[in-house]
This record gives structure tokens, C-alpha cells and sequence, in this order.
């Protein structure tokens, strides 16, 4: 069967540890910002505490990836499970806790991908600033040379992922840990993490490091509302924002000009020499798509001063992100045509959607079946068209804790029941295994 794929394209599934894990202060772990940002009364609906108890039912998981035929597994490590204090003295069991997960992943011939940085800063380096102090690139590096060293059977290193939801989520609007509204903070944090990515990978490189490295980033496709010119500008603004501001220092050196437009007298002037580090050379970009924008001018809006037009006809999601499955394929051209032909991963995609187990135990979610499809469909359309996707990742494996909205939002093929633990693939599960098995050629059949 025909199905467009190239030979090695690589299907997986992710999660992020504060979302999976539980236990978070188990095995003298030490506290995160989400840890603080959860027990602080009034900015969440839920806790970290147990979550999907990943940390204890890890074996278990692994083997329902083997089952569904996952070739790859997309996670990401604690900072502060390794590094209770995020320097200084590593904790034992914090790193044997990944090393066993790595071993069981490779014992299951599913290939580890591990994420240094999924949002979950340790609590006691936001004591020194956090993303705001610039000795934090060095720490970062520091923390990454450990995990280079302690997990030899990584497949792939990511960075960071989503820089922009830290800094807009988390020193800009508040919504997010560690829970800042300023917006002299945000374009501060914001350098930090390139920079402490760029110190990684050079850190990586020194040591050799063969597998290959890249950064995460959230984007998404700016659509004009219309035509006039107020909207026009409002949908450059935005792009420049969300898209632009993260990629163009890695690949150009610079941030956009727009940047410094859009925060004021609150764009600072950084270092040149920054960007020595910034720029440090990568072997892919994982894109996170969940969504496209359409904009419309909002002089109301803080920063990009622009706002998104809901579209009558669409559906949406249960967190009312338009389900627009062409957004993938023309944000994978724009990537290649502003940055050219570096290897690329969808390493989240996927939607929450209200998916109850049925009167026989079964998890029907004939949304989700039909949003992976589309949206695969959209990404075999970019290679057609020349992009160089080399794996898809499905968010995510499990139902998990949706950060400041809880448990109430289901992104899983996999329906967890958080008062009993126990996991139960959904119709979407068993459509991405066909998905797997047939390297995409199911895809050609009828719905």
C-alpha cells in the first residue's frame, strides 16, 4: 500500500513530566514552580500531586506504548527531580528513576526523546530569579551536561519546549507558574532561554553528543481577519510574536524588528555576544501545532494589540482552539520558506475533546479519530510539497493534568481515570496504531 511516508518517518506519542508524573517531591526531589504554583489557593483546579502516577506505573505505561505500536516517546525530565536545588549536588534517585524509564523504553524498542525543559523550573532557582537571572544559562548548561551523561540511550535531545507560553503564560500575563504579570520581566526571560538553550547545545557538542538536538516551539499560522490595513498590521504583529521572536535569533541572529515595537520602552538592549551562544547549531526544530489564528487589529490587547476572530463554521475544542487541520500544512511551508530545509518534527499535535468511557468500558472519541486524521492528512501534504517532516508525535499519550485548567481537559488517546489509575485506550488510540502499523497507509481508506 502507497502511503506517502518516507522510510524511517517516525510515529510517536508525549507528555511532560509535571503533567504525568505525580510524586513530585518523592525520593528527595525537590519542589518546582508548578508544585508552588498548584498549592497556591485560587490559580488552579488541580494538583500535580498524583497525576497519572507515571513515576510508580512507568513500567506499565512503557508496555502500553509497546502495545500500541509507538516508535518513539516523547518526555521530559524534572529539573528539580535530578537537582533538588537545580545546581549543586545531583539526587541518585531522581536520575535512576529516568534511567530505568530509558532502559525499558529501548528494551521495548521505542526510541526515547527527552525534553530538559517542560516549564517545571525548581522552585529554588525562582528564589534567584529564575528566567530572569542571567547566570541561569549556566545552570541549564549544567543540568544538561548531567543528563547527557546519566542517559546514554537518549534518541533525541530537545531544549526547551514552547519558550513563548513560559514567557507569555508565566512573566507576562500571569495564567502560568511561576504566575508574573510584568512586562519588563517578559522580553528578559524570553533571551535567557535561548540563551540557556544555545549554552546546552554547545555544552552537548563539546561532549561529542551524536544523537541528534533541537528546540520545541509552539507556532501557529497568522490569518488577516480581513483585508483593511489596521488587520494586516495586527496579524504581522502577532506573528512576530509567537512565531518569529524564538526562531529568527537561532537562525538569524536577531530578533525580529518588531520586537522592540511591540515592548516599548520595556525591549531591552541585549549583548551581541548572546547571540554567538543563541545561535548555536541545531539539528531540527520540533513545531507544536494545535491551532491557526485568525486575527483582527485590538488596540485593546497588550503587545501584539490584536486579537482572534472566532469562525462560525469551525469546530472547536473543549479548550476553544479552532480545529483547522490545513493550519499544519501551511505552517510546516512557512517554516521552510523563512528558514529553509532543516529537518522538522510535529512533536505535539492533538485536541481535548469531552470523551466519557461508554456503558461497556470502551472510550469512543470519534472527534479526536477524526482530528488526527485530518491533521495527519495535513502533514503528508507538506511532504508533498517538499518539507522535510522526518516524525509526528500525537499529544497526548495519556489524560493528564492540563496544567492551570486541571484534570477537566482530555488531550489523551489513552483515558485515565484518576481515582483508580487505571488507562484505557480510546478509539483514537486504536486508530493511531493502524496509523503505525500501516506507516500511514490506513489514511487512504475510507473513514
Amino acid at each position: 500500500m502507497s502511503t506517502d511516508f518516507p522510510s524511517g518517518f517516525l510515529w510517536g506519542a508525549a507528555t511532560a513530566a509535571y503533567q504525568i508524573e505525580g510524586a513530585p517531591l518523592e525520593d528527595g526531589a525537590g519542589p518546582s514552580i508548578w508544585q508552588r504554583f498548584t498549592h497556591t489557593p485560587g490559580l488552579t483546579a488541580d494538583t500535580g500531586d498524583v497525576a497519572c502516577d507515571h513515576y510508580h506505573r512507568y513500567a506499565d505505561d512503557v508496555a502500553l506504548m509497546r502495545a500500541l505500536g509507538l516508535q518513539a516517546y516523547r518526555f521530559s525530565i524534572s529539573w528539580s527531580r535530578v537537582l533538588p536545588d537545580g545546581k549543586g549536588r545531583p539526587n541518585q534517585r531522581g536520575l535512576d528513576f529516568y534511567r530505568r524509564l530509558v532502559d525499558a523504553l529501548v528494551a521495548a524498542n521505542i526510541k526515547p526523546v527527552a525534553t530538559l525543559y517542560h516549564w517545571d523550573l525548581p522552585a529554588a532557582l525562582d528564589d534567584l530569579g529564575g528566567w530572569l537571572n542571567r547566570d541561569i544559562a549556566a545552570w541549564f548548561a549544567d543540568y544538561a551536561s548531567l543528563m547527557f551523561k546519566s542517559l546514554a540511550g537518549v534518541a533525541m535531545w530537545t531544549t526547551l519546549n514552547e519558550p513563548w507560553v513560559v514567557t507569555d503564560g508565566g512573566y507576562l500575563h500571569g495564567a502560568l507558574a511561576p504566575g508574573h504579570r510584568n512586562l519588563f520581566e517578559a522580553p528578559l526571560a524570553s533571551h535567557n532561554l535561548l540563551r540557556a538553550h544555545g549554552r546546552a547545545v554547545k555544552v552537548y557538542r563539546a561532549a561529542g553528543g551524536k544523537s541528534p538536538i533541537g528546540i520545541v516551539v509552539n507556532l501557529e499560522p497568522k490569518v488577516p481577519a480581513s483585508t483593511n490595513e489596521e488587520d494586516l498590521a495586527a496579524t504581522a504583529r502577532a506573528d512576530a510574536y509567537m512565531n518569529r521572536q524564538y526562531l529568527d535569533p537561532i537562525f538569524f541572529g536577531e530578533y525580529p524588528e518588531a520586537m522592540a515595537e511591540l515592548f516599548g520602552e520595556a525591549w531591552p538592549s541585549f549583548p551581541s555576544a548572546d547571540f554567538d551562544d543563541i545561535r548555536a547549531a541545531i539539528d531540527f526544530v520540533g513545531i507544536n501545532y494545535y491551532k491557526r489564528g485568525v486575527t483582527r487589529n485590538d488596540p485593546h490587547k497588550l503587545i501584539e494589540r490584536a486579537s482572534l476572530v472566532p469562525q462560525p463554521r469551525s469546530t472547536y475544542t473543549e479548550t476553544e482552539w479552532e480545529v483547522c487541520a490545513p493550519g499544519l500544512t501551511d505552517i510546516l511551508l512557512w517554516f521552510r520558506e523563512r528558514y529553509g530545509a532543516m529537518p522538522v518534527y510535529v512533536t505535539e499535535n492533538g485536541a481535548a475533546f469531552y470523551d466519557p468511557p461508554t456503558a461497556n468500558g470502551t472510550v469512543d472519541d470519534p472527534l479526536r479519530v477524526a482530528y488526527l486524521r485530518e491533521h495527519i492528512v495535513a502533514l503528508r501534504e507538506a511532504l508533498r510539497r517538499g518539507v522535510d517532516v522526518r516524525g509526528y508525535f500525537v499529544w497526548s499519550l495519556l489524560d493528564n493534568l492540563e496544567w492551570s485548567l486541571g484534570f477537566a481537559k482530555r488531550f489523551g488517546i489513552v483515558h485515565v481515570d484518576f481515582a483508580t489509575q487505571q488507562r484505557t485506550p480510546k478509539d483514537s488510540a486504536r486508530f493511531y496504531s493502524k496509523v503505525i502499523a500501516t506507516h500511514g497507509g490506513v489514511l487512504n481508506e475510507a473513514p
